[in-house]
């Protein structure tokens, strides 16, 4: 499992140029009779008699930054789905008592490690962090690592093989070595117990601690110092008081420093305290309704395209959230960098995380429902200390069929099971039934909060039928309309049923919201999408170009006018009731 708070330990980074080269055969995974091999074919730099290199040199072979993908980074690799090789050299210096991991934020999608030439982990899965222990595969002095990503759809992958976003490839977020005590904190889960205003609960998990080690927490601004000790299962549980405690949320978002100590190992992170909750079809956040002022994102990076991996990225995304009007997010349809939920913890942008499980994957596969349940799992244990997350989403636009309602009732078991502090949606599809449209998924049964999607207006219907359009809602429950829009290209004007303008966007966004304001049990929105987005499903050439052009901004940063129409509702109280 990876390590927590990784971006709160030392660390020696590994991010910068990397050696790389393209495998589009496979050629270091496969033999030529097309045997998996033991070993990567590329992770030794000396193959033959003599230590000369065989047929590769990554000595002589291009470099790719990272963070970043491969896509955009060479105009040869924009397509490119496939393995690719990389390699770096590093100085290390043994330390006692210490040990030492080497971390990955993602890569996408499946990842191989090998450091100095002997294997130390693979993973699967896009976009969530891995860690793997390297401490007796360093050496003194110069050392290497080498790492083969493979970005090839998969059938039995999730998501799987469609989607509607570009397949970035590579080591896409921060990698480094960790290092860490023999003994260290390696998950903790601290948070205001539900229906308290001064009562925090959690516990502290100690790697390799026996029963009876003494764990501290501890909130100085609170005036807390907190002592425990680790049962058996290598956790500490805490509960006490913390008087004057001012909760976080979007209006004040106000995070505690809060210390754990065991033994030789300390960690620092930044905290915030809410609860979050649902009473029939509201939402609670500390108590109070809220109604949830939100637009999706997908991590595409602003004005250079490709994958969003750096703070900059992060502060120009949720900073055109905030000028929005809103104080929600969804980030859709993959967990997003750790940069993005820590920002919204600072900025005070409440947050739905996403698990790929995106459109028909294999729901009959139990080994698939294994990939999604680990894939679930990084994403709950890398953000559960994170106050602006407050929903976990299970899926996105799946069929509903007994397999897949199993299939996804068995994720919001799990996530309910390692979080209950936090609600559970997924965005459904709604059935159309003339101008009438169903919530009644089987799976609204077990969600806390149920998200849907829509696109009256553009897949169906005009944009003037929205006003015509019954709800027939078979949940008491509160609804996010997770989806909805149309696509415009900045700058494309004409008349307002004119598709592929801003003016239709714009009046489409208008009935949209008219429509959306009768519906009782709303409490929050996430229109589709903020930003324009690379997508192969999107070639349509000079209106398109490969991007997804649903934005109310433009790949370049440019305001389309539906932008000022949502601005405008958000900002005004417009839309949207608490109660």
């Amino acid at each position: 499992m990876p390590l927590v708070a990784v971006d709160h330990r030392p660390t020696i980074s590994l991010n910068g140029d990397w050696r790389t080269i393209v495998d589009p055969y496979a050629t270091g995974l496969y033999t030529f009779h097309g045997k998996l091999r033991a070993d990567g074919y590329f992770m030794n730099r000396k193959q033959a008699p003599g230590g000369e290199p065989v047929e590769y040199d990554f000595q002589k072979s291009p470099t790719l930054q990272v963070p970043g993908d491969w896509n955009t980074q060479r105009e040869s690799l924009f397509f490119y789905e496939g393995p690719m090789w990389y390699e770096k050299e590093f100085s290390y210096q043994r330390k006692p008592a210490t040990r030492v991991f080497f971390y990955a934020g993602a890569a996408n999608y499946r990842s191989y490690v090998w450091v100095n030439g002997r294997k130390a982990c693979e993973h699967e899965g896009g976009f969530t962090p891995f860690s793997c222990e390297v401490t007796d595969l360093l050496i003194e002095g110069s050392n290497f690592v080498v790492i083969a990503v493979d970005n090839t759809r998969h059938a039995d992958g999730i998501p799987t093989l469609q989607t509607d976003w570009w397949n970035y490839g590579g080591l896409t977020r921060d990698v480094s070595l960790v290092e860490v005590p023999e003994q260290f904190i390696d998950d903790f889960d601290l948070h205001l117990k539900r229906g308290s205003r001064a009562t925090i609960e959690g516990w502290v998990h100690v790697e390799g601690a026996a029963p009876g080690v003494e764990v501290t927490v501890s909130i100085p601004e609170l005036a807390v110092r907190e002592t425990a000790q680790v049962s058996a299962d290598g956790r500490a549980t805490f509960q006490f008081a913390a008087s004057n405690l001012e909760p976080w949320s979007p209006e004040h978002p106000r995070r505690y420093r809060v210390h754990l100590q065991a033994g030789q190992d300390n960690l620092e992170d930044e905290i915030g305290f809410r609860t979050i909750e649902v009473r029939g079809t509201r939402i609670l956040l500390n108590g109070s309704p809220i109604f949830l002022r939100g637009v999706s994102v997908h991590a595409e990076a602003p004005y250079r395209t490709g994958r969003a991996c750096n703070d900059e990225d992060m502060e120009t995304l949720l900073g055109w959230v905030r000028e929005l009007g809103g104080n929600f997010v969804r980030l859709a349809h993959y967990p997003h960098d750790e940069r993005m939920t820590r920002l919204a913890d600072r900025m005070g942008i409440l947050v739905w995380s996403e698990l790929p499980v995106y459109w028909a994957i294999d729901f009959d596969n139990s080994d698939v429902l294994a990939n999604a349940e680990r894939q679930l799992h990084e994403m709950i244990r890398r953000d559960r200390n994170k106050a602006s997350v407050v929903l976990w989403s299970v899926a996105n636009e799946t069929p509903v069929t007994p397999a897949r309602v199993k299939f996804l009732r068995t994720l919001v078991a799990k996530t309910h099971e390692q979080d209950p502090t936090r609600l559970v949606t997924a965005a459904l599809l709604v059935r159309t039934e003339g101008m009438a449209k169903v919530i009644d998924d089987p799976l609204g049964e077990v969600l806390d909060v149920i998200g849907f999607n829509e696109y009256i207006g553009w897949y169906e219907h005009r944009p003037e039928d929205a006003g015509k359009t019954v709800w027939q809602i078979a949940y008491e429950k509160p609804l996010i309309v997770s989806e909805f829009g149309g696509d415009a290209k900045y700058g494309l004007h004409g008349e307002s049923d004119t598709r592929w303008t801003e003016e239709y966007q714009a009046n489409l966004y208008r009935h949209q919201l008219a429509m959306l304001n009768r519906i009782g049990p709303l409490r929050g929105m996430s229109p589709w999408v903020l930003m324009d987005f690379r997508s192969p499903r999107r070639p349509l050439p000079g209106i398109q170009d490969y991007f997804n052009r649903k934005g109310l901004i433009s790949d370049q940063g440019e305001k389309k006018q539906a932008f000022y129409v949502l601005q405008m509702a958000y900002r005004e109280g417009a839309i949207g009731k608490a109660e």
